[in-house]
């Protein structure tokens, strides 16, 4: 499995953000039982934030991001990268 990393920057009002939060905390959870190993959160200092995962390839990587809630219901702009890790 590659490593892919969705960016994403919030284009909704917070209060329309946030009802689909719960939705994507759930989405995650299911992507981690089926072995994605997903770390999902947001920057402190901004609106926006980050999704780290692994997946096959890019067009599963990509399929998984457009599945999001948060992407499905139009809350975020998102960038997606493979991420080629050179230590841990």
């Amino acid at each position: 499995m590659a490593l892919f990393v969705k960016i994403e920057r919030g284009i909704v009002d917070k209060k329309v953000f946030d009802e689909f939060v719960p939705a994507h905390k759930e989405y995650v959870q299911k992507l981690n039982e089926h072995g994605h190993k997903v770390r999902s959160g947001y920057w402190a200092d901004y609106g926006g934030g980050m999704m780290l995962f692994e997946a096959t390839d890019i067009t599963q990587a990509r399929a998984i991001v457009r599945e999001d809630p948060l992407v499905r219901n139009g809350c975020v702009s998102w960038e997606l990268h493979e991420w080629k890790l050179v230590s841990h």
